[in-house]
């Protein structure tokens, strides 16, 4: 479930992923999942979010030749 949220992979990727670690299952399987599941992994992580308007910062890296 966190490849399909986090990374916006399909349902097929997902299969794929997994069918690489040995793990069978079908892609209907992870969208059931996803349809059950989704809300447990989403209301956790909604205090962390940050909202429209915080501010971030980016170090600048470059490499001088």
């Amino acid at each position: 479930m966190r490849w399909y949220l986090r990374y916006g992979l399909s349902y097929r990727d997902v299969e794929a992923l997994l069918g690489e670690r040995g793990i069978e299952v079908d892609h209907v399987t992870i969208y059931r999942w996803a349809q059950t599941f989704t809300s447990e992994f989403i209301d956790p992580a909604g205090p962390a979010r940050h909202g429209t308007g915080d501010r971030w910062f980016v170090d600048d890296t470059y490499i001088k030749a």
